[in-house]
């Protein structure tokens, strides 16, 4: 008798996943320029772009992180640079925050710089996740990720100190600090109530910050799925 192999695990198996991505696969069409972000919903995308279209499907993207480009090359995706000549026509992402507003916290897989230059390059910004990701404020169940340079981390972190109140230095099993595609570091820091916008700013006038995982006013949709396989959809 020949033993069976058991078939390898899809990340399109969550019902809220599968959700998400299946709204969001109804916005895109082969032939579209598009940006692609970092973490299992956006992964769930290009399993779901293979399935629906075939290897590549005439698709060229922006990716976010360097994870990210391997599946999509592994797909037949064409990776374009954003050398200042290229508008996608539209990114899809995820988020560890969303609030009312569609304002959003990232940074949970250490990509946003990365990340939010993609976003900055296209027209319309799509967001899939969990519906438990909704929030009334922002901050209340995830950090705030800030990237920092290695270089003199420690002093960074003590001028963070001054706008948040606290700043931890993000490590991984080993126990050792992360280091993101681009070679920094991350500190993870609590968000209390507060202007938000100016907050953004004072992050990004900060000596030795080079990105926080404030997403302010720069997504247009959200596609939540609910763990019974529904969706809730969110505009701005």
């Amino acid at each position: 008798m020949t033993e069976q192999s058991t078939p390898a695990p899809s990340l399109l198996d969550d019902p809220a996943r599968a959700a998400a991505v299946g709204a969001a696969i109804e916005r895109i069409q082969p032939g579209m320029t598009i940006g692609l972000g970092s973490g299992r919903a956006v992964f769930g995308l290009v399993e779901a772009i293979v399935k629906r279209w075939g290897q590549g499907a005439g698709f060229r993207a922006a990716v976010a992180s360097d994870r990210t480009a391997a599946l999509a090359q592994a797909a037949g995706i064409e990776i374009v640079e954003l050398a200042g000549d290229t508008t996608l026509d539209v990114v899809i992402d995820g988020a560890d925050e969303i609030d009312p507003d569609l304002n959003l916290v990232k940074g949970g897989g250490a990509a946003l710089l990365r990340e939010k230059l993609v976003v900055s390059a296209a027209n319309r910004f799509i967001v899939i996740a969990e519906a438990g990701k909704q929030v009334e404020r922002l901050g209340v169940s995830f950090a705030l990720p800030v990237e920092v340079v290695r270089f003199a981390w420690g002093d960074t972190r003590k001028r963070v100190l001054g706008l948040l109140p606290t700043a931890t230095l993000r490590t991984g099993p080993d126990g050792r600090p992360v280091v993101t595609d681009e070679n920094h570091h991350i500190l993870d820091c609590a968000l209390p109530a507060a202007d938000l916008p100016g907050l953004a700013r004072a992050l990004k006038g900060t000596v030795g910050v080079v990105e926080h995982g404030l997403f302010l006013g720069m997504a247009s949709e959200a596609l939540l799925g609910k763990p019974d396989g529904t969706l809730v959809e969110l505009r701005r």
